[in-house]
């Protein structure tokens, strides 16, 4: 399954503390509703059972640096609450790097591994 996905909230906004827990902040779950929004428009709907092999293409929204794990809760958060698999657990092959370019966005490769 491949996907294209906005940009995501970096873990430092993803998380915010209330009343004394964490919770995930109105922008965390903006964006696990807009990757869901994303699937259907892009017809990718699908739910995997298996192990997983995620391979993530980030296009930097600008020039500034930042760190590329920062990326990689709000995006596997997002994939789960869609119903592309249930649990994080699945993933045993995780891969992550930078695009050569600036774009703004996520390409989002999903395939189930024996």
């Amino acid at each position: 399954m491949d996907l294209t996905l906005p940009w995501p909230p970096s873990v430092n906004t993803y998380w915010r503390a209330f009343d004394g827990r964490m919770i995930i902040s109105a922008k965390g779950r903006d964006y696990r509703e807009t990757v869901g929004d994303q699937m259907t428009m892009q017809g990718t709907v699908r739910h995997f059972t298996g192990n997983l092999r995620v391979i993530i293409e980030a296009w930097r929204p600008d020039k500034r640096r930042r760190d590329l794990d920062n990326l990689l809760k709000a995006v596997l958060d997002g994939l789960a609450h869609a119903g592309v698999y249930e649990d994080d657990s699945q993933i045993v092959d995780l891969r992550i790097y930078w695009a050569p370019d600036i774009g703004g966005m996520l390409k989002v490769k999903i395939e189930e591994i024996e």
